[in-house]
């Protein structure tokens, strides 16, 4: 029996994945994954392609069935249940939207394949949902009369309008530039605290997962590596995937001149190392070790600094541009270097 992932507090229940496996002919998806998600909850699947995050959400939205396990939601066996009776909102990367419709008809959509479905009641939910999602007074447009990003909030009515107990979306702005992206995070996250049902969405864009998220599963290979909030998630990696994988870091040997000067003793092949943990300074001290600059990269809020031990080995530091000012350096030039936080797996070193 694999590991359960629990999500929240509260004791109240929206999704359990139990023992949940998916194969896909030889290709192993999802491999007995276990996971309990807290009602209300806003959780992220992060992983790279092919890591199974994606099928781990269509198996709880009743588009695929579990070769083994168990879905429950809101505390009822779902696994042999259809799509519609898991009353599941689904918004894909690319909206699904019917192009002959205007905007009210897409999201009325699916209130009207109710029975006795009152079209006036239908019409106030509409409307509902327009002011919901900041787009009162374009109901009567067709979705090839807005932005990419007005179609999303569409889809995103449209998944709503059912009131649905969980709200799966699956990469929901992949399809969407990176400025449009940003705006639509901060509105998602918005939204959900107004309206607080149960979310999960897909993504493989770390930042989007650290911005909306109360808590992030990791998913790598089929399984799970971590759950936690974004903080748990960056300072805490469990893994040595989960630190390769979020944020940047730098891999050293455990021979290098860096981490021998601080008595590190492991039998670990590889020392992780964040950029922002490299400290640079322009004199030595006992705890330093010479180092040359070899790029600088300006990032507008920071500044990179690729630097080169006197063994070899390469890393990244992160400055802010006050320290980068205050140092005023240029490449090729000489610069000692120590690290403030530094992790070896499965101990962990705190320097």
């Amino acid at each position: 029996m694999g590991a359960t992932y629990r999500i929240g507090s509260s004791g109240i229940v929206g999704i359990v994945v139990e023992n949940v496996t998916k194969r896909f002919g030889d290709f192993l998806a999802v491999d007995n994954v276990s996971l309990s998600l807290e009602s209300g909850s806003l959780v992220a699947l992060l992983g790279a392609s092919g890591s199974g995050k994606s099928t781990l959400l269509r198996l709880i939205a009743g588009l695929e069935k579990p070769d083994s396990g168990r879905i429950w939601l809101t505390g009822k066996d779902a696994t042999q249940q259809t799509v519609q009776e898991r009353r599941i909102g689904f918004v894909f990367q690319h909206y699904a939207l019917f192009k002959h419709m205007n905007v009210r008809q897409n999201i009325a959509f699916g209130l009207e394949l109710q029975k006795k479905a009152d079209r006036a009641k239908v019409q106030h939910r509409v409307d509902e949902l327009l002011e919901l999602v900041q787009l009162s007074g374009l109901g009567d447009r067709y979705p090839s009369q807005l932005s990419g990003g007005q179609r999303q909030r569409v889809a995103l009515a449209r998944a709503l309008a059912v009131e649905p107990r969980v709200l799966l979306l699956d990469e929901p702005f992949g399809a969407l530039d990176a400025r449009v992206r940003k705006d639509l995070r901060a509105w998602l996250r918005r939204l959900h605290d107004e309206v607080h049902v149960t979310t999960v969405f897909v993504t493989h864009d770390q930042e989007e997962a650290m911005e909306v998220a109360d808590e992030i599963v990791i998913v790598n290979h089929g399984k799970i590596e971590q759950v936690g909030s974004p903080a748990e998630i960056y300072d805490r990696p469990a893994t040595p995937f989960v630190m390769k994988f979020i944020g940047p870091v730098n891999i050293l040997s455990r021979d290098s001149q860096l981490f021998q000067a601080h008595g590190i003793d492991t039998t670990e092949p590889e020392i992780f190392l964040r950029p922002h943990d490299v400290v640079v300074e322009l004199t030595p001290d006992t705890a330093t070790v010479a180092a040359r600059v070899n790029r600088l990269v300006h990032l507008g809020w920071e500044i990179q600094a690729e630097l080169v031990l006197d063994d070899g080995q390469v890393m990244t530091a992160h400055l802010t541009r006050d320290r980068f000012d205050e140092l005023n350096l240029e490449p090729q030039q000489r610069v000692f270097v120590k690290p403030k936080g530094a992790k070896a797996f499965p101990l962990h070193y705190s320097i």
